[in-house]
């Protein structure tokens, strides 16, 4: 150990080492010197000072007893009581870094990221080579929005335990959500090289996977975490969505009536208590009665409604409950099925139908017909007054042509985020000559429209009297009126789909129903997709491009 160190070299080094906290490399080095230099006075009262360390250690922390017992409470979901004894305990033992990390842990718990983060740097500076304390930070770090500290914290966790699996698989998961998918892969790839049984190591590497494309690697990841941990909703949940982006269509959405157990689902409280059983897609219908229901959001329910006159082909009588918005445009539509507003309120008393169906299962029962027909034609049938009120409307503006425009999702998380661009992005599209924007953004639009007028130049017309999220039927209107739809992902290009009315949707390609399966499913639609994590500049240049092309051809 000395024989490329010099006496002077060799005890900094060790000295350092007990700074770092890091004793048994520090006691090694000092006894190494020792063994060369016996009478060497710094080596000597450096190692008298480990040991006196060693002794009072015994001291520096609360009994084991006083530690189980916080770690029941906390358990017990005690989480305040925990935080409030810890933080007494460090009246009496100030030094000690496990009070401190727990003290960490419980604040995170609640939401106190910040205090949190406080309390593990007082742990580790008394204890940096802390491993778990650098790991729990880097959890707090993350979701206080710090990422790039995060990751500093995780590796810093692993360079003190080169064998901490759950550091690598949350470093993982932070360089995912910054786009650098290979790192990501190979962190969780090194935690399952240490823990060969880490099912969310697996769900995790699949997650990263399916976003590069990699969609045999991503399934085969998925079902791994599952053989490991077959109860894992959110596992196949992922699973349903790569086998369908891969177009394993009846597996995928077998696979996908596991939503029923995810954790995000049940916390929405979405399922229905009826007493009449589940259509299982075998019993017949010919004699029978059978309750439809909205199931999730609004763009949904009008995806799945192209597949109402299939199922009201197959049925005595078909009940549709779905938003009450949607009312008055789907009664329109479908005169041959009764339309109700959603009402949970007498799930249990209701004798008005022989089976019910959540919405989201008519793909699975009706994949062959759907195959058959990818792209049936428009089925939302708009108030043919409220249209030709539209088209005079349009026309107090000015020369078409008239191209309605949406630009991002009312339902905002990081992760959705991801797959919307900011307003200034669409500039190849806003930028197009002679053309006549309306807006048909629901929600938080005034200041993106302002921007737009401010960065381009260019006034995206907004009709104050029409409200774009509660008047769903003056939307569709609206939507037949246009000559084109420019728009996201969300409920509007469902609806100017459903009307029939040319669209152009910008969508991200690891959507998995970019397929056969396509959400909008119609002739009109045209989808630009791109990588998740690539710049938006090539979608809306071919999207301008097409504008033009129809623009020529006098839309």
């Amino acid at each position: 150990m000395l024989a490329n160190l010099s006496l002077e070299q060799s005890l900094m080094k060790a000295k350092s080492y007990a700074n770092k906290g890091e004793l048994a490399e520090a006691q090694k080095l000092y006894e190494t010197i020792l063994k060369k230099f016996s009478n060497n006075i710094r080596a000597q009262q450096g190692l008298s000072a480990l040991n006196k360390h060693k002794q009072n250690n015994n001291t520096e922390n609360p009994s084991q007893d006083v530690l189980n017992q916080l770690v029941a409470l906390y358990n017990q979901g005690q989480i305040t009581t925990v935080i409030k004894q810890a933080e007494l305990l460090t009246k009496q033992y100030p030094a000690s870094p496990i009070i401190w990390n727990m003290i960490g842990v419980s604040r995170a718990q609640i939401g106190m990221l910040n205090e949190a983060i406080e309390a593990y740097k007082k742990c580790i500076s008394l204890k940096p080579n802390f491993s778990d304390a650098h790991f729990n930070m880097g959890i707090a770090l993350n979701n206080y929005g710090k990422s790039n500290e995060a990751i500093e914290a995780f590796n810093k966790a692993i360079s003190y335990n080169p064998n901490h699996a759950e550091a690598y698989n949350n470093l993982g998961n932070v360089l995912q959500d910054k786009g650098r998918l290979g790192e990501a892969v190979e962190a969780h790839r090194k935690s399952i090289l240490l823990k060969p049984d880490y099912a969310e190591a697996y769900f995790n590497m699949g997650v990263a996977l399916l976003y590069q494309d990699k969609i045999e690697e991503a399934i085969e990841a998925f079902k791994k975490s599952i053989s490991l941990k077959p109860d894992y909703p959110e596992a196949h949940h992922n699973l349903s969505f790569s086998l369908l982006r891969n177009g394993n269509f009846k597996e995928g959405l077998d696979v996908s009536e596991w939503r029923w157990k995810n954790p995000e689902f049940l916390s929405m409280q979405k399922y229905r208590n009826f007493l009449q059983p589940q259509w299982d897609g075998i019993q017949s219908l010919h004699d029978k009665r059978i309750l439809l229901w909205c199931e999730q959001g609004i763009g949904d329910t009008l995806n799945w409604s192209s597949c109402l006159s299939i199922l009201a082909s197959k049925a005595k009588h078909c009940i549709l409950e779905c938003q009450e918005k949607l009312v008055p445009l789907l009664t329109r539509s479908f005169p041959n099925i009764e339309i109700k507003a959603e009402n949970r309120s007498r799930d249990i008393e209701r004798d008005d139908f022989d089976y019910h169906l959540p919405m989201g299962s008519l793909y699975k029962h009706f994949l062959d017909d759907i195959i058959k027909n990818p792209n049936p034609d428009a089925y939302l049938v708009p108030d043919p007054d409220r249209v030709n009120y539209w088209k005079e409307r349009l026309k107090s503006l000015g020369n078409g042509p008239y191209i309605g425009i949406a630009w991002k999702s009312s339902v905002t998380s990081h992760y959705r985020s991801l797959h919307y661009p900011s307003i200034s992005e669409w500039s190849p599209v806003l930028s197009i000559p002679e053309v006549t924007f309306i807006n048909l953004q629901y929600k938080d639009y005034a200041d993106d429209l302002a921007k737009v007028k401010d960065e381009f130049g260019v006034t995206v017309h907004n009709f104050e009297d029409l409200d774009q999220w509660n008047n769903i039927d003056d939307v569709a209107a609206l939507c037949a009126a246009l000559d084109m739809v420019t728009t996201n992902h969300g409920t509007v290009p469902l609806i100017s789909a459903g009307v029939g009315t040319s669209t152009k949707l910008a969508n991200w390609k690891q959507s998995p129903w970019n397929t056969i399966l396509n959400n909008p499913r119609g002739p009109s639609v045209d989808i630009f997709e791109r990588n998740t994590w690539e710049p938006w500049d090539n979608v809306f240049n071919l999207i301008r491009d097409e504008i033009l092309i129809q623009k020529k051809m006098e839309l």
